[in-house]
């Protein structure tokens, strides 16, 4: 930032203008009412007056903002002010040609649009931010537990299924074998039947 644009060379400026004037107009009092060294307090007030207007001259002016643009009725006394964004727009856009005032209010749209998207994505971050994984060590830990014991289980179950296959099997090697047991025993007892009729 340039020296010149600074705020204590902005107030030694003021202090300096200041000062020269009140030296300037001693110096007049001084000449006017012919009191001692009035002639060498116009001259001093003049010099440092010449120096100010030189230094002025020097230094580029400050940037001046035209607010009543953007605050129309600004330079009314009694005026009822309201931002371009409030609907004063319409009225800016007739001042201006060059400016329209939907064209403004869109892009105002979506830069608060943009700020909404971002202040919610901001607060996703913040949330999981505050998330606690202290706890998800245990967790997973738990998780590997069970799905060993589920494991183990599902092995057993397998086991029992062959199990009951066997079990099966004997089963029907069971009713085959009563089966000819009952053809043995019906033999018998006819058999036994014929022996007594005779």
């Amino acid at each position: 930032m340039a020296f010149y644009k600074s705020s204590w060379f902005k107030y030694l400026k003021n202090f300096i203008i200041g000062v020269g004037a009140a030296i300037v107009m001693m110096g007049a009092l001084f000449k006017i009412q012919s009191w001692p060294y009035g002639g060498e307090m116009l001259t001093a007030g003049l010099c440092t007056e010449a120096f100010l207007f030189l230094l002025l001259g020097i230094l580029p002016p400050e940037k001046d903002y035209y607010w009543e643009k953007l605050y129309p009725g600004l330079e009314q006394h009694n005026s009822k002010i309201a931002p371009l964004t409030a609907g004063g727009a319409q009225h800016l856009a007739e001042d201006l040609p060059g400016l329209n005032g939907e064209v403004v209010e869109q892009k105002l749209g979506g830069m608060l649009n943009e700020l909404q998207s971002m202040s919610k994505s901001l607060g996703s971050l913040k949330a999981l931010q505050e998330v606690d994984f202290s706890s998800t060590g245990d967790q997973i830990k738990s998780m590997s537990n069970f799905y060993t014991r589920m494991n183990e289980a599902m092995a057993n179950l397998s086991d029992s299924l062959d199990d009951t296959r066997t079990y099966k099997d004997q089963l029907t090697s069971l009713n085959k074998n009563l089966g000819s047991l009952n053809n043995v025993y019906g033999n018998v007892l006819s058999a036994m039947s014929n022996i007594n009729t005779k």
